[in-house]
């Protein structure tokens, strides 16, 4: 007996200059990742490296990824915000175990650029009540993403900044030797819960200055001049 329904092909990104294509497996997300994001969330910040305790992860569907940057406006929500992420693509799987943090740049193909999407009211609404938040940021179109750039033509990425415009205004702008994690210790800290394989990826936190996006905007997410990523909020999309 075959397939009861249609498989779903799986989510394939561009790799910029290649002709070729990544595809997804998983979309890991990394949560309160540059101290002044988690600042302005009203999140204690720890003092030094020794006092940041452990990573806040979440995932997101692999088919919540926009590759054309058109995004239509979620439903349920009069507060979506952008927040603007360094994507890391993961090319080969890990060897069983937890992965050590001196041998996770090696599991790395590229680098993209993406925006973690957030129903900022349906998040706040759930931590509130200290309930789970994925119905803030775990929806459809909610992972915006540009093409992949190879490891080697970003270099080290620690000397690189995220940035992002809206209607050409600077909204955000990080640092990446400013994060609280860097890449090395989130592969190594994801990989004591979960098995990493090639084909997943893992959004890296925003840094502050996350703000609304209304129908109409336009948005212009870079790192450094290496990719970029633009597109623009479409309307919500009407129930026929």
């Amino acid at each position: 007996m075959g397939d009861v329904v249609p498989a779903h092909a799986p989510v394939r990104i561009p790799v910029d200059g290649t002709g070729g294509h990544f595809p997804v497996r998983r979309v890991y997300c990394v949560g309160r990742n540059f101290a002044d994001h988690a600042r302005e969330m009203g999140a204690a910040v720890a003092a030094s490296k020794a006092d940041r305790g452990t990573p806040v992860f979440f995932l997101k569907p692999a088919d919540a990824l926009v590759l054309d940057g058109q995004v239509p406006y979620p439903p349920a929500t009069q507060d979506l915000h952008h927040e603007v992420e360094l994507v890391v693509a993961i090319g080969r799987d890990a060897p069983p175990g937890v992965v050590d943090p001196a041998d996770a740049l090696g599991l790395v193909f590229g680098y993209g650029i993406g925006l973690d999407l957030t129903r900022r009211d349906l998040q706040a609404a759930a931590k509130a009540k200290g309930l789970p938040w994925d119905t803030g940021k775990s929806f459809d179109h909610s992972a915006p993403v540009s093409a992949l750039v190879p490891a080697a033509r970003v270099g080290d990425y620690t000397q690189r900044a995220i940035a992002l415009e809206v209607n050409g205004q600077r909204r955000q702008h990080g640092a990446l030797q400013d994060l609280v994690w860097n890449v090395e210790e989130i592969l190594h800290e994801l990989s004591r819960f979960y098995a990493l394989k090639a084909g997943d990826l893992v959004f890296m936190g925003t840094p502050a200055g996350v703000a609304a996006l209304s129908p109409g905007d336009r948005f212009h997410a870079s790192l450094d001049d290496v990719i970029a990523l633009d597109g623009r909020i479409l309307p919500p999309v009407i129930a026929a």
